[in-house]
């Protein structure tokens, strides 16, 4: 009763007139109350006054890798439908959605049976908690050695990982072995003010080939010289403090780097040697994403712990999950029976819309042979774009299966970026905007990860797109290159 009548007050008076309210009141939670709740309802404001000549400028959401005066200046693309490969913004122009949403739409837009399995659960159970022993029927996946199953992304499972590993190691004895080794790849927006990477995570070499190979060094010897350099690493730290390997199968939002020849092959054989757990990172590449059910079955990873996420639901509800091998589940399981609890979880942990969504998404998958799916087009895929690798501003198109990047450079040279003002790779993502297709951008690297379901005629269609926006690009190079003279 005292909430809503705050609530009303705060609706009813001006922003200005309720701050002043809640500072009279001394109360500091209650100003980022009223504060809160008047941005919210001003929003809804803006939203029902929408004018169709300038869209949602100004918006008030803090947008994901945006940057403020883009949110305040620029108009966002704003999407309102979806159909297979396709999505649409609120003009009712058509787009070919290439990163399927966000690596993740794996099955399209409109797949009616996860919103079915969504919609059914909903209006039988549409929550309860995995708590204490309780927990739902579509939380108990007909699987094996998977924990957590929760609607959370990618990251969030991960963090859990680091909480299992180190109970793991706890557990064992060897409290001392708490350190992360990751691959090295600047992502400083995800660093900047945030005062990470947090001290127990240390960087191995990336194994990016093409950018990082010395001269005449095949792609087995760079791989040889990475994995001397992780045991060097690991040496100079102390096996002892070392706890876990993370990687992806690929790279991708890193710039979508497939591993050179014999890599896996030869960090795996470090890690064990050196009794490390090793941590696959498939939240982009599991469930037929590399024409394989998972990455490590392309390359022949053999995990300890596996993160699992996007496609797990084909992005029609958030889930993330953790796979966990025998070898670590007896021990997590035997201790926690020691301290009487295993005390992590979450509020959504098992939750039973999601996990719904999750099942329907696995049996699809199956059903329609997915990853066979995946196995045919993408020859297509790779094949035609990879026509284009000669163009003069591409320094380098890579990939595998249904993911791809296009990293645009100088003279076809790692070593000769373009000017960073020039915004080469935004202007390739505009004109592909502008000619319906959608893309990734991240610095001057192009992704690409389409649907599954992505027919040989949409193949095309991106394909031809993709050869216009980097016609107009090249010739937007050759401008600024003649600005220069």
């Amino acid at each position: 009763m005292v909430i809503n009548q705050l609530l009303r007050s705060a609706f009813r008076t001006q922003l200005g007139s309720s701050l002043k309210y809640a500072a009279s009141r001394d109360s500091h939670d209650h100003l980022l109350f009223v504060s809160l709740w008047s941005r919210v309802y001003t929003t809804g404001a803006s939203l029902q006054k929408e004018d169709p000549n300038h869209g949602f400028k100004g918006h008030d959401m803090l947008a994901p890798f945006t940057a403020g005066w883009q949110s305040t200046d620029l108009n966002p693309l704003v999407i309102e439908k979806s159909e297979g490969s396709y999505v649409y913004d609120i003009q009712g122009k058509k787009y070919l959605d290439t990163l399927a949403g966000l690596w993740c739409t794996a099955l399209g837009g409109n797949e009616p049976r996860l919103v079915a399995a969504a919609t059914t659960q909903l209006k039988k159970l549409p929550f309860y908690h995995s708590f204490w022993n309780r927990t739902t029927k579509p939380s108990l996946l007909p699987q094996s050695k998977i924990y957590e199953p929760s609607p959370l992304v990618g990251s969030e499972a991960n963090d859990t990982q680091v909480k299992l590993v180190w109970y793991y190691y706890n557990a064992l004895g060897k409290p001392n072995k708490k350190k992360f080794i990751a691959r090295a790849k600047s992502l400083p927006a995800l660093h900047q003010k945030f005062d990470l990477p947090a001290p127990f995570v240390l960087h191995t070499d990336c194994p990016h080939y093409w950018r990082f190979h010395l001269p005449g060094e095949t792609e087995e010897e760079f791989s040889t010289r990475l994995a001397n350099n992780l045991e060097e690493l690991i040496l100079k730290e102390g096996p002892e403090t070392i706890a876990a390997f993370i990687a992806e199968p690929v790279m991708g939002a890193g710039g979508v780097m497939p591993p050179p020849a014999t890599y896996f092959e030869k960090i795996q054989a470090v890690v064990k040697k050196y009794d490390i757990l090793f941590i696959a990172d498939e939240v982009i590449c599991a469930f037929g994403r590399l024409g394989t059910v998972f990455g490590c079955d392309k390359y022949n990873i053999k995990p300890d712990l596996v993160s699992l996420a996007k496609a797990l639901s084909s992005a029609y509800m958030p889930i993330g999950a953790v796979l966990v091998s025998p070898e670590v589940s007896e021990v997590v399981h035997s201790q926690s029976n020691n301290l009487g609890s295993f005390s992590h979880g979450f509020t959504y942990s098992g939750h039973p819309v999601s996990c719904a969504v999750a099942l329907e998404a696995l049996k699809i998958y199956k059903e329609r042979n997915m990853v066979e799916k995946v196995k045919s087009i993408s020859p297509r895929f790779q094949d035609g774009l990879k026509a284009f690798c000669d163009n003069p501003i591409i320094g380098e198109i890579r990939g595998t299966g249904l993911i791809l990047g296009t990293e645009f450079t100088d003279n076809k040279s790692p070593n000769d970026p373009f000017p960073p003002e020039w915004g080469v790779g935004a202007y390739f993502g505009a004109q592909c905007q502008k000619h319906g297709m959608l893309v990734r951008v991240s610095g001057d690297i192009i992704m690409m990860s389409p649907p599954f379901i992505i027919s040989e005629e949409e193949v095309d269609e991106l394909i031809s797109i993709y050869g216009k926006a980097l016609k107009e690009t090249e010739k937007r190079v050759q401008e600024l290159k003649s600005q220069q003279k």
